[in-house]
């Protein structure tokens, strides 16, 4: 008995991904995406022409603008990029994985409800807690149970995010 094969599906009924990026709440927007720029190894989105252009035509008041990294930057949003992924050139904004991070004027009240895990493997995984306590991260316990080991930890904000 020979079976049948699959029929292929008509390329206009697949959806398309959805494009997504993480939003954090954060107090200090530009210092938490320097932190995790440096924690990921990515890079800090160049906003600097958008924010510039938007200036120009008086789209965006000068007080909504800071001085980051040498250039022009939104106050109160700052995003992080994978070097790798596209971007688009004419905003600096990121194509593909990117962590934007926002101003609140709130602390972090309570426990978060979705975290990074940050996955370095376990022969690394030492020298990686120790790289990103001196990043400005702390060690909030060590967990080992038999589905596995891994390091709860937080970032200069008290987010939680795991490297296993």
């Amino acid at each position: 008995m020979t079976q049948a094969a699959a029929p292929t599906p008509d390329p206009a009924a697949v959806p398309t991904p959805i494009h997504w990026k993480l939003v954090i709440d954060s107090g200090d927007p530009h210092a938490q995406a320097d932190f995790w720029a440096a924690a990921l190894h990515y890079s800090v989105e160049d906003n600097s022409a958008l924010v510039e252009r938007l200036l120009e035509v008086g789209a965006l008041p000068k007080e909504a603008t800071v001085e980051h990294l040498g250039r022009a930057a939104f106050r109160d949003l700052i995003a992080v990029r994978h070097p790798a992924d596209p971007f688009d050139a004419g905003s600096g904004t990121g194509l593909g994985r990117r962590l934007l991070f926002q101003r609140v004027p709130e602390a972090k009240s309570g426990k978060n409800r979705l975290h990074l895990d940050l996955h370095p493997g376990p022969e690394l995984r030492d020298g990686e807690v120790e790289r990103l306590e001196g990043l400005g991260a702390s060690v909030l316990r060590r967990v080992k149970e038999a589905g596995g080991e891994w390091v709860v930890m937080a970032d200069p904000e008290g987010n939680e995010f795991c490297v296993q």
